[in-house]
């Protein structure tokens, strides 16, 4: 295999300029050619890109270092530059005539051993390469990344008719194990995978949803978080793509899919869709589309006269029961909801199945295309598993459809199968293939399908694997309750017991832990029943102490978000492993509420210890959980000190569990909290002032005030002298009794009943 050292990016819009800040996050120098401009900076295009990844909604770039990675220049002044380059990655314009220009221009530069691929998923190898010498088609391949580079898991590796294995190893090692993508072999054919059933099952909502005459509110309340989807919906997802960009995305694959192919079926525009964007209502980007924000309320467009009215949540018992017990609830339901789901997920499911074996023998493919790319949950044939293949070819023959031969001869069986201790999958043939993953590649939610779970409950389980024992939250969004609790104590308890290595506390989903659920405070200070709140607060805090206590180390692995009472379990780990994209942070403040896990507690310590200062530590402290502040990369995290120094991270999530399992062994236990002497009243006044004249400025609401005051009493001491010592347990007792005090207010339970209401139910 090739050493990929420098790398070549050429085109700066979205796709170009995503690859270059991924490339520049795994710390590899690049260079980010767009065309020259007129003007003063002739490099503006390419400067343009670079300002891209600086949005701090979605930024492409992880820190400072990583921006100064990037290079920026111009083909015509700078193409010379890529004949240092390893690997050059188009992402031009989608015109043949143009790529294959800059490909003879390339092969004209580049070195030999050079290797150049295209992010293109519309136009063949074949044709990209017509007239290339060997040589070149020999090392050129597709890499296709989906937006945001940085957030998107999956990369579509294609290869050619003459591609070198070498290339493609090369290719496939290094964008998984340098830039974190989960990476996915893909025939040469239109739309590869995960746009082929992906943009099948957007396109077949929306028709649905307008045969159905169901409401946008109606089709995304379903064709969401219910089936395992994102719970944008499919409205909700047009709005976020780009109607137009959307209506463009189905043109394109109508035009380079066979004739028969089932997706013409629903790539016929929609009248009043088209009218959207006639009238410039094309999403997000022009902040109307299906869904618009009016000051703070939320409105959605009625389908039958096109004007807005007011968006509710949808609430039926039918999706209360599919959030307990899943798919089957919806598709035997036969209420219009039900027979909208099933219309849809027996389409989607047949198309992903009809394309075995003609374009990939493998399910898996298929199905991490979709989770990959698509933020599935589960693959299309994971959900046949769930649904049963004999229900679901039953009911499609019932209905008259076709039935796919893949579907047909698979049967009184199941996708995936558990082998012996080893999960396999069910070829075209009907063998058993054993998944096989890449050296250090390790998904728990496919390793645990080989174990039982030594405990569980609704909230949480616990399995022993490796000689440790694994933690996973599986509640809604991974909400922290009693039940999380217990068996976090159970687990530490048990390892402890059994000689163990240790415990990692970690999950497959999309986040690790939103924060404590709402509910759990809801039903408290619905009863009046504060004296169960402390008691579930002290519950929680012992639970961190006896996790920092534990005499066996506990590692954190995680991924996604982990806010609020999330945080503060991997703050109380005694070695973190994160994903490179892991939000992290205490987010209490926005709930009207302060950290009450130890998260306060943990974070003046860390402070202090870092600035060897009381008085800066508690300043820093009170300003940060005040604020709010979230660190998007382990860069941002270590500036707020929310990592310890040997704490590391991975570029590829599923790198995450592997790396936890190697270096338990190695990790030594936090030390135990010495008290400390507190800033006192003067500081804890200085606090309150600095909350008075922001709020005078009119960036403090008086309720950011109270809640400012709450956390400045708990790092300050409050109207305690400086230099009062308060034991690590003081701390806790103060951060409980703050946490009281808001729950009590008015403002705090408007709040909390808002977001819940609102379906935002985690945010601790």
């Amino acid at each position: 295999m090739n050493k990929i050292i420098k790398v070549g990016v050429i085109g700066a819009g979205t796709m170009g300029a995503g690859i270059a800040g991924q490339v520049a996050n795994a710390g590899i120098e690049v260079w980010l050619l767009d065309l020259p401009t007129e003007g003063e900076n002739v490099n503006s295009l390419a400067q343009k890109g670079l300002e891209r990844l600086r949005d701090p909604d979605m930024p492409g770039i992880m820190s400072k270092e990583a921006e100064e990675l990037i290079h920026l220049g111009n083909t015509r002044d700078n193409f010379n530059e890529l004949n240092e380059c390893d690997w050059i990655a188009e992402a031009v314009v989608e015109r043949l005539d143009i790529k294959q220009a800059l490909y003879k221009k390339l092969h004209e530069t580049c070195k030999e051993s050079a290797i150049i691929t295209s992010n293109t998923s519309t136009i063949p190898i074949s044709l990209l390469t017509e007239g290339m010498p060997q040589d070149f088609c020999e090392r050129f391949a597709i890499t296709h990344f989906f937006n945001p580079v940085r957030f998107m898991r999956l990369l579509e590796l294609v290869r050619g008719e003459q591609t070198r294995q070498d290339v493609m190893d090369t290719l496939d090692v290094f964008c998984e194990s340098m830039l974190g993508k989960g990476v996915v072999p893909c025939s040469d054919t239109p739309g590869f995978l995960a746009n082929r059933v992906g943009v099948f099952a957007i396109q077949c909502a929306l028709h649905k949803a307008f045969e159905y005459n169901l409401s946008p509110t109606e089709a995304d309340a379903f064709f969401g978080r219910p089936l395992g989807l994102p719970k944008t919906g499919v409205f909700g997802l047009y709005d976020l793509i780009g109607i137009d960009l959307m209506a463009d995305v189905a043109k394109s694959l109508e035009n380079i899919l066979p004739e028969n192919d089932a997706f013409h079926k629903y790539a016929a525009p929609i009248e009043f869709v088209s009218n959207m964007i006639a009238n410039g209502q094309t999403g997000n980007k022009n902040d109307q589309g299906f869904y618009k924000q009016v000051g703070d309320d939320k409105m959605v467009i009625d389908l039958s006269n096109g004007s807005y009215v007011e968006h509710k949540r949808l609430k039926t018992s039918l999706l209360e029961e599919a959030e307990k017990t899943g798919v089957a609830a919806i598709i035997s339901d036969q209420s219009k909801y039900g027979l909208f789901i099933w219309d849809v997920l027996s389409e989607t499911l047949s198309y992903a199945a009809s394309l075995v074996p003609e374009v990939t023998e493998d399910v898996t493919q298929i199905d991490d295309a979709m989770k990959l790319g698509y933020n599935w949950v589960k693959g299309p044939f994971e959900l046949i598993d769930e649904i049963g293949i004999d229900y679901f070819v039953n009911r499609l023959k019932t209905s008259a459809r076709d039935v796919p031969d893949f579907l047909e001869n698979s049967t009184n069986k199941k996708f995936y199968i558990n082998s012996n201790s080893i999960l396999s999958t069910l070829t075209s043939s009907g063998e058993l293939k054993p998944i096989v993953r890449p050296k250090g590649v390790l998904r728990f939610s496919e390793a645990r399908q080989t174990l039982a779970p030594i405990n569980s409950n609704e909230s949480a389980s616990w399995f022993e694997y490796e000689d440790a024992a694994v933690v996973e939250f599986h509640s809604k969004a991974n909400a922290l309750d009693s039940q999380s609790l217990d068996m976090i104590s159970d687990a530490v308890t048990a390892a402890e017991n059994k000689g163990l290595k240790g415990v990692i506390i970690h999950n497959d989903f999309q986040h690790f832990s939103c924060g404590v659920s709402l509910w759990s405070v809801r039903n408290c200070f619905e009863k009046n029943d504060f004296d169960g709140l402390d008691d579930f607060l002290a519950y929680f805090q012992n639970t961190m102490l006896q996790m920092r206590n534990s005499s066996l180390p506990v590692v954190a692995a995680p991924v996604g978000m982990s806010i609020g009472g999330g945080f503060e379990v991997v703050l109380h780990a005694d070695h973190v492993v994160s994903h490179a994209n892991s939000v992290m942070g205490l987010v209490e403040s926005f709930v009207g509420v302060v950290p009450a896990g130890g998260g306060c507690k943990e974070m003046l310590y860390r402070w202090t210890e870092k600035l060897n200062d009381t008085q800066k530590g508690a300043w820093k402290s009170f300003m940060n959980i005040g604020l709010g502040r979230k660190a998007n990369s382990p860069q941002e995290a270590d500036a707020l000190s929310m990592r310890r120094p040997g704490d590391t991270f991975q570029m590829n999530r599923d790198r995450i569990l592997d790396a936890a399992l190697s270096t338990i062994g190695a990790t030594k236990k936090a030390a135990k909290r010495e008290p400390l002497a507190l800033s006192g009243a003067e500081h804890y006044q200085e606090m309150l002032e600095w909350l008075e004249v922001n709020h005078k400025k009119g960036m403090l609401t008086p309720h950011d005030v109270t809640v400012g005051t709450e956390i400045g009493r708990v790092m300050s001491g409050g109207e305690c002298p400086a230099g009062t010592v308060f034991s690590e347990q003081d701390i806790l007792n103060a951060e409980r009794s703050s946490f009281i005090r808001l729950a009590q207010t008015q403002e705090t339970q408007a709040r909390i009943v808002a977001m819940l209401d609102n379906g935002i139910t985690l945010r601790n």
